[in-house]
């Protein structure tokens, strides 16, 4: 379906409801607005825009501040209104912030790597109980079709916009490298991952933050006792997964490994509570989650820990997201090789 079918079956009106983002900018037309707004939530319009985008913008030619922006945006230190705004200011030589936008927004319809169907696993949704959490909590499980005998777990935790497709995706990846996965999706309470990330967001800042690390820590214990699986349960998260990692390495004494991608590190005194081994993604160009990691390291070794902590030179924060136009291929593929081997050789 293009974009043209869809406006067809839209009040145009509707897209400047009290809802709907207006003004962002005076550089800004109404049809940038309108595009802006559109793209947003409508992923098969937002993925016919973004290819036809990607074949003109080069990410080398995009300035670090622009991702930089997306950050402080996808993690809601920006509103959409201030994001724009600024955005505004990189819309230079024909190249319009729509098309800004286009480009830095995730595209999942074109980029899933190990489909929903895919004959050599069998991947179901499935409910697990979080008592003291959410209460009933959605995740999507996932093992090998021919596994013959119980396997090392998984749990993949999230970013901070519920259970989206790339989540469900590296779900998918690790069962395929021979675990059981399970991939929860903490927005379950308030309906579940809502289709976009835009709302996504805004949903899981409604969630109580101790209400949401009771729910991965349920899920920890659910799959333990699962019956296709060895007792042996490892996490693995991304961005706000990342420092949900971090939390249950503090608060899950039998986990048996970790490993957080550019996730906030735990406060230097619930470090002697860690018995697992961890290891470490981390971006150069992050920051944000840079500043914490030399103290955390320091705590880590004061107190023993095992840990290895890696550092990919030149990307940025979400470099593992095959999404957006912040992967990178060379150290998604190193980072996610080293977190299999890892989880390999403790999980065994």
């Amino acid at each position: 379906m293009v974009f043209g079918e869809y406006t067809k079956k839209l009040n145009a009106s509707a897209f400047f409801s009290t809802s709907t983002p207006q003004n962002y900018n005076q550089n800004l037309t109404r049809n940038d607005t309108v595009t802006i707004w559109f793209a947003s939530r409508c992923p098969e319009y937002l993925h016919l825009s973004k290819t036809n985008i990607m074949s003109q913008i080069n990410k080398d030619d995009i300035k670090q501040e622009v991702f930089d922006l997306y950050d402080d945006y996808a993690h809601n230190r920006l509103d959409r209104r201030a994001f724009v705004q600024k955005l505004s200011l990189y819309a230079v030589g024909g190249l319009t912030v729509p098309a800004l936008m286009s480009f830095l927004m995730p595209d999942y319809k074109g980029n899933v790597q190990i489909k929903s169907e895919d004959p050599r696993l069998k991947s179901e949704y499935i409910n697990y109980p979080s008592p003291k959490g959410g209460g009933t909590i959605k995740g999507l499980l996932s093992k090998p079709i021919d596994a013959k005998k119980k396997l090392g777990g998984i749990i993949v935790v999230h970013e901070n916009r519920g259970l989206n497709p790339y989540i469900e995706d590296v779900g998918r990846r690790a069962a395929l490298a021979g675990f059981i996965s399970l991939a929860p999706d903490a927005l379950t309470p308030l309906g579940g991952y809502p289709g976009n990330d835009d709302a996504g967001r805004e949903m899981q800042s409604k969630r109580d933050k101790g209400e949401m690390e009771e729910d991965f820590i349920a899920a920890y214990n659910y799959l333990k006792s699962h019956k296709d699986c060895t007792g042996k349960v490892g996490v693995v998260g991304f961005c706000y997964g990342g420092g949900i990692a971090n939390m249950m390495a503090v608060r899950v004494p039998d986990l048996a490994a970790a490993v957080p991608f550019y996730g906030s590190q735990p406060a230097a005194a619930d470090v002697p509570k860690i018995n697992a081994p961890l290891m470490m993604h981390n971006a150069s160009l992050d920051t944000r989650i840079m500043a914490g990691a030399p103290a955390y390291e320091a705590a880590l070794k004061e107190n023993g820990k095992k840990y290895q902590a890696f550092v990919y030179e030149n990307v940025n924060h979400g470099f593992h997201n095959d999404t957006t136009p912040r992967y990178d291929k060379a150290a998604a593929e190193l980072a996610w090789k080293r977190t299999i081997d890892f989880f390999a050789e403790n999980l065994k």
